[in-house]
């Protein structure tokens, strides 16, 4: 098949997933037709999403996953496999002390490079002030500026634990993002110079006679990474709606979220619309059949919409413990992904204060 086929074809799905989601719409009223609550609700679209069977969320990733490397050093992704929601910090300057205060009170943090000016050289750093699992435990991630492998690999040698990989609209570019994550045979990540088994593996993390895991006798970095590597994918166009369920299929993707922003800007559609919504399900849909864990870029959606008691993974999100950073007025480093506004116009509510370890709603302070 030649090439200028396949890009016809691919034009044709893309025309076709338009033309579908938009004559459902119009059924209820055209663009405009948003379903309310009595309060002036959230849209929640035409579909009804699915239900997780007994294997539950997330069954594939945690069948992938080494016994003997339980408990994860990787927090975030350890929280998961036990079915916990987890929230992050967004960090896109450089602030070595502020990152190991933010280490106690999260589940991971999120180094933004798509949208910032943050560099690998200050990554490195801040994951070198304070590794291993002291002072705290949230898991370094890295939102890459692509999936290249030369980016790839540059996150794996300073110490990141999780990979998110933007506007992925493909099996092809899904397959890059897990491959380049982990060591053979589960991927091709090349062996390199970089602190990261010292960060993770080194006995300078632990005092003399004690294991940095509880009941591990000793850490191989080269030997545990791979599971607890954390790989998460974006869906950020029409065209990774329609890809979904392969993109989330691939071996070594962990989570599927939406980045709900681009979400919108790519399919011209408000949040607010039924049509947004449905897109909203069919990847929520495609990620529990592939055996993944689901989740939104949007903090908003851990606590609105049909789909908030699935979405286990955001960006930013309340505290585990009801911190704030105190003297930097609130979350002044994090951009958040979206803003959500309801039908009926009036911005999201935002919860407050912890959320323990499964509660939900907008940390305090953000924006």
């Amino acid at each position: 098949m030649t090439a200028r086929r396949l890009v016809f074809l691919s034009a044709l799905l893309v025309i076709a997933c338009f033309a579908i989601v938009g004559r459902q719409v119009q059924a209820q009223g055209g663009r405009g037709g948003g379903a309310q609550g009595a309060g002036g609700g959230l849209a929640k679209g035409t579909l009804t999403p699915m239900k997780a069977d007994a294997r539950g969320w997330g069954w594939a990733v945690k069948e992938s996953v080494d016994p003997k490397h339980l408990p994860l050093y990787n927090i975030a992704k350890q929280h998961l496999l036990e079915g916990k929601k987890v929230t992050s910090y967004t960090v896109s300057r450089y602030d070595a002390e502020l990152y190991c205060e933010l280490r106690k009170h999260y589940d991971y943090i999120w180094f933004e490079m798509q949208h910032s000016t943050l560099t690998w050289a200050e990554i490195e750093k801040m994951i070198a002030a304070c590794p291993g699992t002291t002072p705290g435990a949230a898991a370094p991630m890295v939102r890459m500026p692509d999936a290249q492998e030369a980016n790839m690999q540059k996150a794996g040698d300073i110490g990141a634990l999780g990979m998110i990989v933007p506007t992925v609209d493909d099996a092809l570019e899904a397959r890059d993002a897990g491959r380049y994550s982990r060591y053979p045979p589960l991927g091709r990540r090349s062996q390199g110079a970089g602190q990261a088994a010292s960060i993770w593996g080194g006995n300078a993390n632990r005092a003399p006679g004690t294991s940095l895991i509880a009941a591990a006798p000793s850490i191989n970095y080269r030997e545990t990474i791979n599971d607890n590597m954390l790989v998460v994918v974006m869906i950020e166009t029409m065209e990774g709606v329609i890809n979904a369920f392969e993109i989330a299929s691939q071996t070594s993707v962990d989570v599927v979220i939406e980045g709900n922003s681009d979400l919108s800007s790519f399919s011209g559609w408000s949040p607010s619309e039924d049509r947004y919504q449905d897109l909203r399900t069919k990847v929520h849909d495609a990620t529990l059949k592939a055996g993944k864990f689901y989740g939104s870029a949007g903090q908003q959606y851990l606590n609105t919409t049909i789909l908030g008691p699935d979405t286990v993974f955001v960006q930013n999100g309340p505290s585990n413990d009801g911190w704030v950073p105190t003297g930097r007025g609130g979350r002044t480093m994090a951009a958040p992904e979206d803003t959500m506004t309801p039908a009926g116009g009036a911005p999201a509510p935002a919860g407050g204060g912890g959320r323990g370890r499964r509660g939900g709603g907008a940390a305090p302070g953000t924006p």
